[in-house]
């Protein structure tokens, strides 16, 4: 019979359930694995424009989770925005809490047209922009600008999934990781 794990994960988008569900199904294919998406305050901004309040937002909410449910296991994404020495680009921080341990992690850049830029450095949120750009509605619960922009050959879930395994090692691994 299969153990179950119990996940939950702090948004109720169905990107970020499925990200988590997705990568947890591939790192523990023996076992049935129980995603719960909940409500967590990142206390950041709604829309991060450095990685710093990025990766602040994913832990906050993963703290939260932790404060506030029983699980194996607790994930957190936060997407935002920062601009590089290259150019703008948008991404992910990830945190991810199991028993005593932390870890975090931070998906691929995808670089982002100045214009899309700008609007967000004035006050409009990456899923808006991106919905208006290419005439679809609530593209964030969806693939993301990150669909939009690679003509679908990625989606804001694959990455958030890819980005989920890389900072689950320390958690696989924890002899390796001891400081």
């Amino acid at each position: 019979m299969k153990k179950t794990m119990t996940v939950i994960v702090g948004s109720t988008n169905p990107v970020k359930v499925g990200a988590a569900q997705a990568a947890l199904t591939t790192l523990f294919p023996d076992n049935d694995i129980n995603c719960q998406g909940v409500s967590a305050p990142s206390l950041v901004s709604d829309q991060p424009m450095t990685e710093a309040e990025t990766r602040l937002g994913a832990i906050n909410r993963v703290k939260h989770c932790q404060a506030h449910h029983e699980a194996d296991f607790y994930l957190a994404m936060e997407g935002g925005v920062d601009k590089f020495e290259h150019g703008p680009a948008t991404f992910a921080y990830i945190a991810i809490a199991h028993k005593e341990q932390i870890s975090i992690g931070r998906s691929a850049l995808l670089p982002l047209p100045i214009s899309v830029y700008q609007a967000l450095t004035q006050g409009e949120e990456l899923g808006s922009v991106m919905d208006k750009m290419f005439n679809t509605v609530n593209i964030k619960q969806k693939g993301g600008a990150i669909a939009l922009l690679t003509n679908g050959h990625a989606s804001r879930q694959s990455v958030y999934t890819q980005a989920i395994i890389l900072a689950m090692a320390p958690i696989l691994h924890p002899e390796l990781y001891i400081n």
